[in-house]
């Protein structure tokens, strides 16, 4: 099981940063290739701008836009259950951390249960949504992919996401802990924390 959760999270990681990545450098390649032709455009009569409009104007990136779209769209799904089993997720805890440890642990479960349901529920609506369009041959505006692939992401997020909740409630039931995300901590950089704040002009 241990296994099992090392490789779902490890997938879980490199299916948002790949997402992440790819947007970026499809955005940067589509905003490039505008501006250079529009400048090509504007400075026509320099030698080779003929040619080289030629050249811009056979690369066809109309399906850029959509594509970045859907990307964030699998993204965000994907990245919220990420913020649940990390605990990124933004909370008001004020009253709840007020309450007496038993009644705090009852209303936390309470809240965590009610993302298992209200995750399932989406999710198996989504399933569903999903299975109707497989029927169809919809497809989407500009890359004319198959648009239930585009949807496909609502059911798998959230699935993952109740499961992610379910993982959680888990393990703050028998252990009474919850993911806490340290802002101050820094991946591959290790901080004494036990050595004070270093003296100004101190190094």
């Amino acid at each position: 099981m241990k296994l099992f959760l090392r490789i779902l999270d490890r997938l879980e990681e490199i299916l948002i940063a790949t997402l992440i990545a790819a947007a970026t450098i499809v955005i940067f390649v589509a905003v490039a290739h505008r501006y250079t032709t529009d400048f090509v455009v504007t400075h026509r009569s320099w030698p080779g701008a003929p040619q080289i409009y030629a050249f811009l104007s056979s690369i066809h990136l109309s399906w850029a836009q959509e594509l970045c779209i859907y990307m964030f769209v699998w993204m965000a799904k994907f990245g919220a259950a990420y913020g649940v089993r990390t605990g990124i997720h933004v909370g008001v805890d004020v009253l709840v951390n007020q309450l007496q440890p038993r009644w705090r642990k009852l209303v936390l479960m309470f809240g965590l249960l009610g993302g298992v349901l209200f995750t399932f529920v989406v999710g198996s609506m989504g399933a569903k949504f999903v299975y109707g369009l497989m029927q169809t041959d919809q497809t989407s505006a500009d890359m004319e992919v198959p648009i239930w692939l585009v949807y496909l992401c609502i059911p798998l997020g959230s699935y993952l996401m109740c499961f992610r909740f379910l993982q959680v409630a888990f393990t703050f039931w028998r252990t009474g802990e919850l993911p806490h995300h340290d802002e101050t901590k820094v991946d591959g950089i290790d901080v004494d924390t036990s050595i004070g704040p270093t003296p100004e002009g101190v190094r």
